[in-house]
């Protein structure tokens, strides 16, 4: 099984048929820990299927509850989040401080003291974006890394990345809810992939907001200053 389960990691759709017919929520718990952390890993093969189960009280999830199936994927995503966190911090932190004090730092403007000021930006306004980036593809595994090379506050960062895990948990969980009354077993795999195009298309979407969200505020902020720099 082990084997198995090694090889469905680089196989979509074989990882997601050995999930439908072992379902539980350890595993549930074990691959959303995974997807969460370091390692590239598809919750949409995860989530979905075992909401789907759920529904339909049939197969290896027949004793699974949704709600449950929600809560668990959620408690692995955190904990998958601690891994990075933790990892930017004992790892990542001391070699970006080593970077600011060496000389090839400063000759590329970077020193300890934009490194302490970029830290304290991150503890406090570092909470929108630890939930937003739980909802954004690509950047929903990444997002811990900044958060503990800024040292962010632990129970932020636990708070708002549960937050953002539990929102797109619960999108996951809805659509396996939908595909279990309309679809059967054998056509569930292709249509979890169709609605991750969709759910994928929202998240890039979002991180436009997102970037546009940004450039307004720094060009608002240039030009109160240009302003202020001209009554002076």
């Amino acid at each position: 099984m082990l084997d198995l389960v090694t090889l469905s990691l680089f196989d979509a759709s074989a990882f997601f048929q050995w999930f439908v017919d072992n379902a539980s929520y350890m595993f549930v718990f074990l691959f959303m820990l995974i997807e969460s952390s370091f390692i590239p890993f598809p919750s949409e093969v995860v989530v979905p299927p075992a909401a789907y189960l759920a529904c339909v009280n049939t197969g290896a999830g027949a004793d699974m509850n949704i709600y449950m199936v929600v809560v668990m994927a959620t408690l692995g995503a955190l904990c998958g989040a601690f891994v990075n966190y933790y990892l930017a911090l004992w790892v990542g932190r001391p070699v970006v401080y080593r970077f600011a004090d060496s000389r090839f730092g400063h000759a590329c403007l970077i020193n300890r003291e934009k490194v302490d000021k970029a830290e304290r930006y991150f503890d406090e306004h570092g909470a929108v974006s630890t939930f937003v980036g739980r909802l954004i593809p690509a950047i929903r595994q990444l997002i811990s890394i900044p958060a503990g090379l800024a040292r962010m506050n632990v129970g932020r960062f636990a708070l708002f990345t549960s937050l953002g895990a539990l929102v797109w948990n619960a999108v996951l969980a809805f659509v396996g809810w939908i595909l279990s009354r309309t679809v059967t077993p054998d056509q569930l795999f292709a249509k979890v992939e169709e609605y991750n195009k969709y759910l994928t298309w929202g998240g890039y979407a979002l991180l436009a907001l997102c970037v546009l969200y940004i450039l307004y505020n720094a060009l608002k902020k240039h030009k109160t200053g240009s302003e202020s720099d001209t009554k002076k």
